[in-house]
């Protein structure tokens, strides 16, 4: 098999790894022969099959590999023992490390930070400021702005996360649901019979499970059908939220209408 690139002789100290500057032997996808590319620590931090490529001044070092048609661009890094793969895109000032996994058709740009056992995949996109750690972000979901997205929280569908917000918990957030704030979302744990988590977002007033995705009606009616206990419980929980979910405007003219029937 010919290389398609080579470690040239220009070398650049990066705390305590030794880089050097990758140079193409062949012309591939974007790359024409004699290009120089960014930076990597050994060949085996990018494949010499695919398209795959660093580009700019990006680097990847450490036990991290880059492979398939990926690409990292601009100033990212990868290192420690990340991985990126697939259609990936990593780019602007990224970071992917620990053991954290990108790949399919998924985009990381900005100053975003992906790590721990973290895993972006589909056509997801993480911006901005946005940190992921030991969570899982795919299908179309796209966080940014300065949220946060850890533990075992699930994000996927069309979901949204982003100004402030911070999901973890073994939250699950999909579909249309946006969360802005930590008010938009809350998780619950079914502690009488699976142990499952079950989450409510405001902004659509859905509830997600591992197993279900629908209104707190149809929860309830699904609770009713696996038991008295299960149904009763959902049923709380749903009326509980609701009780939360009342505007303050509408708490104040049921209390006054109490005043007045005195």
């Amino acid at each position: 098999m010919k290389k398609k690139y080579e470690l040239t002789d220009e070398t650049l100290e990066w705390g305590t790894h030794i880089l050097h500057r990758i140079k193409a032997l062949k012309e591939f996808a974007e790359v024409k022969k004699g290009d120089l590319g960014g930076w990597i620590e050994k060949e085996d931090n990018l494949s010499q099959l695919g398209d795959c490529w660093v580009y700019d001044d990006a680097k990847v070092f450490g036990n991290a590999k880059v492979y398939g048609n990926a690409v990292v661009f601009d100033d990212a890094e990868v290192y420690d023992y990340a991985e990126v793969w697939g259609n990936a895109q990593v780019y602007d000032n990224a970071k992917i490390f620990i053991y954290a996994r990108i790949f399919a058709n998924a985009i990381v740009c900005g100053s975003a930070q992906v790590y721990g056992n973290a895993e972006i995949c589909g056509g997801a996109m993480i911006y901005d400021n946005a940190i992921i750690s030991d969570a899982r972000v795919y299908d179309n979901a796209k966080i940014h702005g300065f949220a946060g997205v850890s533990d075992n929280a699930e994000i996927y569908g069309e979901a949204e996360i982003y100004g402030n917000a911070y999901v973890f918990g073994n939250a699950e957030i999909c579909a249309n649901a946006e969360v802005k704030s930590n008010r938009d979302y809350v998780v619950f744990k079914n502690f009488w019979s699976s142990g499952y988590y079950f989450t409510w977002t405001r902004s659509n007033d859905m509830w997600a499970t591992s197993y279900f995705y629908g209104t707190g009606g149809k929860l309830i009616e699904k609770g009713y059908m696996e038991s008295e206990e299960s149904g009763k419980n959902y049923e709380m929980y749903v009326n509980l939220v609701k009780k939360l979910n009342t505007p303050k405007e509408s708490l104040i003219k049921r209390f006054i209408g109490l005043f007045k029937n005195k």
